[in-house]
């Protein structure tokens, strides 16, 4: 049994879900671990990992709304030192989830045919987050 960390470094354009499978591939196949789990930690709380279908954009799309409406920005929060989208943000965050497992063999995960692991950005702004990662196998 090996464990390996590291870290992913993702700029994101404002709101909405990057793609980051392709990443996190990448950084497990330079572990070249063959087979255990891959756990991914969203290091921000205003960010989240989700694991949604790749195929249709519309998916996308209809999550982001479903998000808008129930955190919707405004002057109705208690907390909003960073501006309107501040508390939403952490509400859409908690709601995402801050950390995913991804079981993997043969050296790569084992993600549906159908299935990316995205990363949320609730921030109208573009931010540059850190996920932490870490490989336990063999």
């Amino acid at each position: 049994m090996r464990v390996e960390h590291g870290q992913l470094a993702i700029e994101t354009p404002g709101a909405g879900l990057t793609d980051i499978t392709a990443q996190a591939a990448s950084w497990l196949a330079a572990t070249r671990l063959v087979a255990g789990t891959l756990t991914l930690f969203c290091r921000h709380t205003s960010a989240g990992l989700l694991i949604s279908e790749n195929a249709d954009p519309a998916v996308r799309r209809d999550l982001l709304r479903w998000l808008g409406r129930i955190a919707p920005e405004g002057d109705h929060y208690e907390h909003d030192c960073e501006g309107p989208d501040d508390m939403p943000a952490h509400i859409k965050a908690m709601l995402t989830g801050s950390a995913l497992t991804v079981p993997f063999a043969g050296g790569r995960m084992l993600l549906g045919t159908w299935q990316a692991i995205y990363l949320a950005e609730h921030r109208a702004r573009n931010h540059r987050r850190e996920i932490a990662v870490t490989a336990m196998g063999a």
